[in-house]
């Protein structure tokens, strides 16, 4: 793959343009050693074609407040090709909101806990914790029970709806992590709703499918020594981090929204070739605007509690094997999101996290968690609140290699990975009754392989481009000791 693709500009050893025909300015946050996709710099021309939907748009509907536009574009480092919208793009317009480049995987994100373990504690007791783990994960051991009003309370104030509403959440405290406010749960009444008094389901406390993991890591190096104290990070502590998302809830929010905007499509007016939908603000759309605002915040207060519960089999996993332990929220980072701005701008994250600089609620800077490939290290660091950046940074190392296309080789290279590091599936191929099938053995090396690794950026240099481009300092490395895949 060529590092740099001929179309952007670079300007310096952190940052690149992208001319297009539409002048809509945009930036990419990438050091020379970072390769770039040329599938994902096709993909965002296609994306830029909008800001001619826009101006269709605006002669087609007189009488708007402000003229509809995309203000800026900039890219992270992990920028890769997604499905429409390349991953670790932001998107600031003006005067219209895209549904589309927020995408299906509503408020996918991190949460990160660090524990009173250390690594020396939990290394011995491996076979037993991924045994442990095996059973929460995947077979029958979640019991997630939930009332209708716990399911509501979550949807409508996250967490603490969740505790209003009596549910006993364990001893991590979820009090920390964001929520946003919704009206009403009306749009997923059936999952509110099912199975009447308190019930289980096999929604809540999944992992997904993909890129997320929950995963135990251990502090293997401090980067800022004040910040990683603040944070609770020591070296050798033991650490959980959770990468999830809102699951079929976030495409039911996301399907709500492009059917806000194919209803408010101007009668006559051609749809777009690149399939992207705005929505034009303003009075007349606003009823429309609400109903995917409060199924866009049902769907992110439900990754919230995902994410907890995720944390909680992590926790209660490690008590079983290892012994009791205390842990604490570091950080909970949400990636696919958008924001509304103030004078009616509307900031999209798609793959990507907000990285502030330091205030009163974040003292050296907001936490930006930026995990590795499977078996590599991730990263904490600290943000800057680059105003080049809009603010943002990447969510993960990015992947280097298509998903469809990592399947056809990297059989050594895999078993050379597991020979080295444990992940655990619903699949155990130590189990006599699998390693005999085939077909299921196949299979799950397929999976692993569009995971591993090689089919992902190296972290590193995506971390350097981060500190020299002034948008977040390391704070620690975390490295890996297990990872749960779902």
């Amino acid at each position: 793959m060529p590092r740099t693709d001929h179309r952007l500009a670079r300007l310096d050893d952190a940052w690149a343009v992208l001319d297009n025909p539409h002048g809509v300015p945009v930036e990419l946050c990438a050091g020379p050693d970072v390769p770039i996709e040329p599938a994902a710099v096709d993909e965002l021309l296609t994306v830029l074609d909008t800001a001619r939907t826009l101006r269709t748009l605006a002669d087609a509907v007189p009488g708007l407040d402000r003229e509809p536009r995309i203000d800026r574009v900039v890219c992270t480092p992990d920028f890769h090709k997604g499905a429409g919208i390349p991953i670790g793009t932001v998107l600031r317009t003006s005067g219209a909101l895209i549904p589309q480049a927020v995408g299906n995987d509503i408020n996918c994100g991190m949460r990160v806990e660090v524990t009173s373990l250390t690594v020396e504690r939990v290394r011995p007791r491996l076979d037993a914790l991924e045994a442990r783990l095996r059973h929460l994960f995947f077979e029958g051991g979640r019991r997630i029970g939930l009332t209708p009003a716990q399911r509501e309370g979550l949807l409508r104030d996250g967490l603490p709806g969740l505790l209003d509403a009596g549910a006993q959440v364990g001893d991590a405290d979820p009090m920390h992590a964001a929520a946003w406010p919704a009206p009403d749960a009306e749009a997923f009444r059936d999952w509110v709703t099912s199975g009447g008094g308190t019930s289980y389901d096999s929604i809540i406390g999944s992992v997904g499918g993909g890129n997320h993991f929950a995963e135990l890591q251990y502090v293997a190096a401090v980067h800022d020594g004040a910040a990683a104290y603040a944070w609770g990070l020591v070296p050798g502590r033991v650490v959980l981090m959770v990468h999830s998302g809102s699951l079929s809830l976030g495409h039911q929010a996301n399907a709500t929204g492009q059917d806000q905007a194919r209803a408010l499509w101007p009668k006559g007016v051609p749809a777009p070739a690149n399939r992207i939908l705005p929505i034009l603000l303003g009075e007349a759309s606003q009823p429309r605007i609400q109903r995917y605002h409060t199924a866009f915040a049902n769907a992110a207060n439900f990754a919230i509690g995902n994410r907890f519960f995720l944390a909680r089999m992590l926790r209660t996993g490690l008590a079983a094997a290892v012994g009791e332990l205390e842990s604490r929220l570091v950080y909970e980072s949400p990636h696919n999101l958008l924001w509304d701005e103030d004078a009616g701008t509307v900031l999209h994250r798609k793959g990507a996290t907000p990285a502030g600089g330091a205030d009163a609620d974040h003292p050296f800077g907001e936490p930006v968690i930026v995990p590795g490939s499977m078996g590599a290290p991730s990263y904490l660091l600290r943000g800057l609140g680059s105003e080049r950046a809009l603010g943002s940074a990447c969510h993960g190392a990015g992947r280097s290699i298509p998903r469809g296309a990592t399947a056809r080789g990297g059989d050594a290279e895999l078993d050379a990975f597991l020979r080295e590091f444990r992940v655990v599936t619903p699949v155990n191929p130590r189990d006599p009754a699998v390693a005999g099938r085939r077909d299921v053995i196949e299979a799950w090396r397929r999976d692993l392989k569009q995971e591993a690794p090689w089919a992902y950026k190296e972290v590193g240099p995506v971390v350097d481009s981060l500190r020299t481009a002034g948008v977040a300092e390391p704070v620690a490395e975390l490295r890996p000791i297990l990872t749960v895949k779902g």
